[in-house]
């Protein structure tokens, strides 16, 4: 996926992905390719200590 801009997360570093959640600009830092998610939304979708049930928005 082509994007440009700056990190909507860092706002340092160039922004190579888009969020396939929520459409953040994010850099490589800040992205997890696993999940096509940047890291905020990665963080929350992951189980955890009261997380074992959340659920993402899929636009």
């Amino acid at each position: 996926m082509s994007v440009s801009g700056l990190c909507q997360i860092c706002e340092s570093r160039p922004a190579t992905e888009r969020c396939s959640n929520c459409g953040t600009l994010a850099c490589e830092v800040h992205f997890e390719d696993s999940m096509d998610l940047c890291t905020d939304c990665a963080s929350q979708a992951r189980p955890g200590p009261g997380n074992d049930d959340v659920e993402i928005n899929r636009f």
